[in-house]
Formats: structure tokens, sequence, C-alpha cells
């Protein structure tokens, strides 16, 4: 039995409309764009700035009284390693 216009019209607008989508689906794809360089160092920088911070306030109350640069700072010294423990946090924030 011989098809229909309507039918074969129809046929032909559902296969242009997916090879149309299909194309935009590709440009779709074609801009999304990487996030520039990777995330690796993340982990081990907030790492090593968070153990910095705690431990520049230990060394600081255990003997920061015998070592000459510590005691010169006096009170900064608590500034100095809690900013590094927030500057750990704020390096964790960078991490995916």
């Amino acid at each position: 039995m011989p098809e229909s216009r309507i039918r074969k019209q129809a046929a032909d607008k559902k296969k242009q409309a997916s090879a149309e989508s299909a194309v935009e689906a590709r440009k779709d794809r074609q801009r999304r764009v990487a996030a520039p360089g990777s995330r690796r160092w993340v982990p081990p920088t907030f790492i090593t700035v968070g153990l910095l911070g705690v431990l520049w306030l230990v060394v600081y109350y255990i003997a920061g009284h015998m070592i000459p640069f510590m005691s010169d700072l006096g009170g900064w010294n608590v500034l100095i390693g809690m900013g590094c423990m927030a500057a750990a946090f704020a390096i964790a924030t960078l991490w995916k």
C-alpha cells in the first residue's frame, strides 16, 4: 500500500528535526570549555598552610620566649598562626 503525502511529509519533518537537534547538541559540546588548569595542587597546599599555622602557634606557646624574632612579634604571633589557618580554609574552597 502506498504511503500518503502527509505521512511522508511528517516523516521528513521528523528526520529534519532530529538532524537539527544533533547539530545543536554538537554546538553545545563545542561551546563547553574545560576549567583552565587542574586543581591537584589545592589539597597539598591547604594542608601544608594549615599545619604551618598550627605549628606556628604551638611553637609560639611552648618556646616563643626562647626564639628571638617570635618574642619580638609578641601577640602578632597569634594573628600569624590564625591567619595561616584562615588562608588554608580559603584555599580549601578552591578544591573541586
